[in-house]
């Protein structure tokens, strides 16, 4: 207490002073209608000014429920895309139930999962993502994943309880197939373990036209990325003088250094398609 007497004795003739000056300024600005005006409108910019930054506060703070509602909401929406669902081929057949046909879950092709990503790396010769999404929530070995923008990430090839390993693009083993989407040519993916999110498309002969610019979607030759799924943008096309094919080097779609979430894709044909094949390799055998 006795510090505040001081401090008012010392500063009296100056808090005085503003004081005064302060109720001068109320005295203009209340009476007389010009000045009024001109304050109105200063304070109001300054106002505005200061919820405009207080509202860009906010909304940073509120990132992670938007990103986290903008998820399940593509994952809504990825899994009505038209693409997901596949008749059956009803030419062989008598009589089809109208109840099955009535509802489109009969004929679901793909079911889209979305999951965080809490690890990943691109510095290496072979880079691998980890998902916070596991065998618990129906995560399996083979499935494909994109990421938002439905650029092409890797291939599930290990799965625990809570968690799933994919093998990047990034990866010297990925090998995964591609095709241009002008010409519909399909090569295999090779990446040289030197600069992340640039790839090799090795396979496309000489005389198919390939500039920069083209676009490189997945083929569908397998069970783990659905056709047409957003793969990179052609940067470098050259002539392979060893072979018959062009060099292609492309962008990959799917930034691999700000990955934060992804979407696991689950072929519901698979089990299927692997056993039909298993039973042809055994006939071979």
């Amino acid at each position: 207490m006795r510090n505040i007497f001081l401090f008012v004795r010392r500063y009296f003739n100056f808090i005085l002073f503003l004081l005064l000056q302060g109720f001068s300024i109320y005295l203009i600005v209340h009476y007389s209608n010009y000045h009024n005006a001109i304050f109105s409108k200063t304070s109001n910019q300054v106002t505005g000014k200061i919820n405009e930054k207080f509202n860009s506060v906010t909304s940073y703070f509120r990132l992670k429920k938007t990103n986290d509602s903008l998820v399940a909401a593509n994952e809504m929406l990825y899994n009505k895309l038209k693409a997901d669902f596949e008749y059956p081929d009803t030419t062989s057949r008598l009589k089809i139930d109208s109840i099955k046909v009535d509802s489109m879950e009969q004929f679901r092709k793909y079911q889209y999962y979305p999951a965080r990503v809490v690890y990943n790396s691109v510095a290496a010769q072979n880079n691998f993502i980890v998902l916070g999404r596991g065998s618990s929530q129906n995560i399996k070995l083979g499935m494909g994943v994109i990421d938002p923008n439905s650029g092409v990430v890797g291939v599930v090839t290990e799965v625990s309880s809570g968690y799933a390993v994919v093998m990047s693009l990034l990866h010297k083993d990925s090998h995964l197939s591609g095709k241009l989407l002008k010409g519909g040519e399909t090569g295999t993916l090779n990446w040289d373990g030197k600069t992340p999110n640039i790839i090799s498309l090795a396979g496309i002969p000489k005389g198919v036209k390939v500039v920069k610019g083209d676009t490189i979607i997945s083929s569908g030759f397998s069970t783990s990325i659905p056709k047409g799924m957003m793969m990179g943008i052609v940067e470098e096309v050259k002539s392979d003088k060893s072979t018959n094919n062009h060099l292609i080097k492309f962008r990959t779609a799917a930034n691999f250094y700000n990955l934060e979430f992804a979407y696991v894709i689950e072929n519901k044909q698979t089990e299927e398609i692997k056993s039909i094949l298993e039973k042809e390799k055994q006939k071979s055998q």
